[in-house]
This record gives C-alpha cells, sequence and structure tokens, in this order.
C-alpha cells in the first residue's frame, strides 16, 4: 500500500520561501544578501555577524555561536584571513564550499548545522566548523553483553558511521543520506551493502522514507514507527539496536540499517519475530549455551503471558483442574483476601509497573533501592494486609522477569502490554478466552510483515536452511547460508566468490 494513502506526504527538504520582492513572481529566488540572512535568522541570540578587512576588501563571517568552538573557528577562519593578502577565497582555504547566489534556504539551514559563511564581494562560502560537544563512546547500559564489543552508538550519526566503518572495511558498504523532519532537518542515513542487499528492499525503505512528513524526530525509535507495515499493531517489526557488532552482523547478511543524527539507536529492516529473541552473545558462546538461551527466551515468552492469566481462569472457572494439594494450599493463601482474582492479579500487575516506571525515572542508586526495598515492603504488606496472596506475588514477580529477557527493549514492553488483554479476558471467559486470545495472537502474527516480508519467518520458511539459526543454533561451520528474510544477492556466506 502506497504510503500516501495513509496520510503521509513528501516536500521539498528546502522549498522556496516566499518574500515580498517577488510575491508576483513564485518562480524567482531571492538572492542571498545580509538583509535576507538577518531577516531568516531574526531574534537568534547567539548568531554572530562580522566584517573583516583584508586585502582592502570587507568579509563578512557568518555563524551561530553555540555550534563552534572558538578554536575551530581560529583555526579554520580567521587565521587564515589574517595571514593572507589576498581576497581570492582559493588562495586563502584549502578546504571550502562555494554557494550559489540562489540558494538561500539552503545557506540557512547549513548555518543552523554549524557552517561558518563567508561573503566576498563575489563570492560567498562555507567552511564547517560545527564542534558543538558530543557524549563520549561507551559501553551499552540495554543490550550488555559479558563477552564481544563492549562500545555502544552514539547521538553523533558521523561517528556511528565511523564505528561501523571502523569494522566494516569494504566499498560495497553504501550510504544514502536525506533530510526529514519540516522543522529539526533531523539528518537520516540509511546503509547497506550493495552486493548483499536486496535491490526491492532498498527502494522500499527509500521511499518510505521520502514518503514522511512530520514536524520533527526526537529520536529514532519515532521514525521507525512511522516505516513499519502494521502501525496498529503492539509488536516491533522492525528491530533496532545500539550495538556496533549487532548492526554489522546485519549487514552482512543483507538488511538495511536506519540511522538518525541525535539518536544513538540504528533500525534494522526487515526483521522477525524470532530475531527480537536474539543476542548478539549467542554467537560469542557455544552453540550448545545459545540454543539453551535461545530456547529460554521464547519459553519466557509464552510463560510471561500465560503465567499470571492461568492462575486467574483456574481460581476463577476451573478449580478442578488443580491437585486437592494444590487447590488447598491457594485457598488457604487466598482465604483473607477479598477481591476475585482477576482484580487481585491486575492490582499487584499495576504495581510492579509503579515500582518499575519510578525506578527508571530516579536517580540510578535511588532507583535501585526503591525497586528493591518497595518490592519487598509492599508484597510483604500486601499480603499481611489480605490484598493479595503469597502464591500471586511469587507468580508475578516471575513474570515481571521473564518480560525482560528479550534482549529487545520493545518486545519487552509488547510482552507486558498483552500480559494485561490475557489476564482480563481469563477473568472473563477463562482458559476458553485465554484460548481466542492466543489464536487471535497467532494469526495477528502471521499476518504480520517486516518490510513486506512474514514476520513469523523463518515459521514461515524463506528456506529450509534457516532452521540451523533459529530457536536451535548449530555450530557456526554448518551455517553456510544467509538468512532468507532479508533476501540477500549472496546466499552463501562461504565460499566468498561461489557468485
Amino acid at each position: 500500500m502506497s504510503r500516501k494513502k495513509k496520510g503521509f506526504k513528501f516536500k521539498k527538504l528546502f522549498p522556496p520561501q516566499p518574500h515580498d520582492d517577488n510575491k508576483a513572481n513564485p518562480g524567482i529566488k531571492e538572492p542571498i544578501s545580509i538583509k535576507a540572512i538577518k531577516q531568516s535568522l531574526s531574534n537568534i541570540d547567539d548568531l554572530v555577524m562580522k566584517e573583516i578587512k583584508i586585502a582592502n576588501t570587507m568579509v563578512t563571517i557568518i555563524y551561530l555561536g553555540t555550534l563552534v568552538e572558538t578554536t575551530i573557528l581560529d583555526e579554520l577562519v580567521y587565521n587564515p584571513l589574517n595571514q593572507s593578502t589576498s581576497a581570492k577565497p582559493d588562495e586563502i582555504f584549502k578546504n571550502y564550499e562555494v554557494v550559489k547566489n540562489d540558494e538561500l534556504p539552503k545557506l540557512i539551514h547549513d548555518i543552523c548545522s554549524g557552517f561558518t559563511v563567508i561573503m566576498f564581494e563575489d563570492t560567498i562560502i562555507q567552511i564547517s566548523t560545527f564542534s558543538a560537544p558530543d557524549r563520549a563512546i561507551a559501553t551499552p547500559d540495554n543490550e550488555t553483553t559479558v563477552m564481544g564489543p563492549q562500545d555502544a552508538f552514539v547521538e553523533s550519526v558521523q561517528t556511528n558511521i565511523s564505528m561501523v566503518k571502523k569494522r566494516l572495511r569494504s566499498p560495497q558498504l553504501k550510504s544514502k543520506s536525506m533530510l526529514l523532519g519540516t522543522e529539526t532537518k533531523n539528518t537520516v542515513v540509511m546503509l547497506y551493502m550493495e552486493n548483499l542487499a536486496n535491490e526491492e528492499n532498498i527502494s522500499r525503505v527509500q521511499r518510505r522514507l521520502e514518503n514522511v512528513e512530520f514536524h520533527g524526530f526526537i529520536g529514532m525509535p519515532v521514525l521507525k514507527q512511522m516505516l513499519e507495515d502494521k502501525p496498529f499493531s503492539p509488536f516491533p517489526q522492525f528491530g533496532i539496536t545500539v550495538r556496533t557488532d549487532n548492526t554489522v552482523d546485519a549487514l552482512l547478511n543483507g538488511k538495511i540499517i536506519v540511522m538518525m543524527n541525535g539518536s544513538p539507536e540504528a533500525a534494522i529492516l526487515p526483521a522477525s519475530f524470532l530475531e527480537m529473541f536474539l543476542s548478539p552473545e549467542d554467537y560469542y558462546n557455544r552453540w550448545t549455551t545459545a540454543s539453551m538461551l535461545r530456547s529460554l527466551r521464547l519459553a519466557g515468552f509464552f510463560i510471561s503471558i500465560f503465567l499470571t492469566s492461568t492462575y486467574v481462569s483456574v481460581l476463577t472457572f476451573h478449580p478442578e483442574m488443580l491437585p486437592p494439594q494444590l487447590l488447598r494450599l491457594l485457598a488457604e493463601s487466598r482465604s483473607q483476601v477479598p477481591f476475585p482474582p482477576v482484580i487481585e492479579a491486575l492490582i499487584i500487575e499495576l504495581v510492579i509497573e509503579v515500582l518499575r516506571e519510578a525506578g527508571a525515572r530516579m536517580p540510578t542508586k535511588i532507583g535501585q533501592t526503591i525497586g528493591i526495598v518497595g518490592g519487598i515492603v509492599i508484597g510483604t504488606a500486601a499480603v499481611e494486609a489480605g490484598l493479595a496472596s503469597n502464591i500471586l506475588i511469587v507468580l508475578v514477580a516471575v513474570t515481571a522477569l521473564l518480560s525482560f529477557i528479550p534482549p529487545n527493549y520493545l518486545m519487552s514492553n509488547a510482552i507486558r502490554f498483552i500480559r494485561y488483554t490475557y489476564i482480563i479476558i481469563a477473568g472473563t471467559l477463562g482458559m476458553f478466552g485465554q484460548m481466542i486470545i492466543l489464536a487471535w495472537m497467532f494469526n495477528h502474527l502471521m499476518n504480520l510483515t517486516s518490510l513486506s516480508t512474514p514476520y513469523m519467518a523463518p515459521i514461515i520458511p524463506r528456506k529450509w536452511s534457516d532452521i540451523f539459526n533459529s530457536i536451535l543454533r548449530a555450530p557456526g561451520n554448518f551455517v553456510i547460508q544467509r538468512a532468507g528474510i532479508a533476501r540477500a544477492k549472496k546466499d552463501l556466506v562461504r565460499p566468498l566468490d561461489e557468485e
């Protein structure tokens, strides 16, 4: 389906700005002048416009002081101008870009991006002097591994691309950049391996990026949601990572990476449901350990959504399913609880959510203390006050832990949301309702697509070799073909010259 049918439009990145002089003829572009620049950048406190004299010629220097450091400005602009006896840019500067006289919108955008503009009598040039401080490269916070690289992306897209190219030294690594956001003009970069990535996927991603119209993006996850096939689904349809090794592995498998300046995340397109439970550490461990961990994560997904809801449905509609000893234990535990099981479960689940949100928003040391002490104190007090059974406290704690097993944080959020649906339907229709929701969920997953590729691959197999790197990971020597979801141009990983 075309994105334009969903309300997305594409505008030119630098639409002509009408002024009084050219209202009669909108096709005429206003020439660059100091007056036009001042009008466009009016009421900006950090705008600096200086005039200096070189070789009996006045030169105007324009930049934004908050985006340019004084030392960089002295080294690249002022020192060459002061030491020069010529008024020709090519005799003063080594690296610069000439600006055409009718490119006022582009010039304004470049000034707001950290460029310094130098206006000579007959020539206008600009020099990249952007030197705003960036965050240093550090270890990832939410995709930690014991083994493997420990560097994570930062908010500078240039730094992130350099981290990828440091590991992937190939001329086949291509990048296409564009500006998105009618107000923010975010730089968005699409990376792919030209000899591996599917041409249809490349054109599809590029077309979707061009069709996005939005006032501005505060982070990559916002843009990612606008690119997904099914925006109303609770499941993330594209992968997202802050790890360089995960990004390089996706590129080598023929996938496409989308990065945004100002956001440390990178989107991986396409992605499958199973890949949301895979971690880069699976490849650093032996195949036996990796298979065990993958099975544990997938099993944890189903246990997390079924454990609490099954407790509700059994106690509400199906107590005869339990052995007499377990039923007596549950009855004694719930003897003082005045609420039905569904209300009891929802209260404790919401308490866990409150503790999680409070711990995430507080300073690190205080948040950890609140999470541990608050959970123990509130859980103990709830049982003693008769607001919840001690067995439910254990079940909710287990499901809360299992929901954070997936390495993909967005999938963890999806699990928590779906769990509430199961609990409510279990309190209404019992296990029959649970089976209805389970059937709906599987039907929904089977109909989902990621970049028009089945989301349930390799369960919906692209090729039979995908089973060697699915829930059970085969030894590295047996994984000789790329995953089918990316539809890569080259199928085999080895030998390198087979195609």
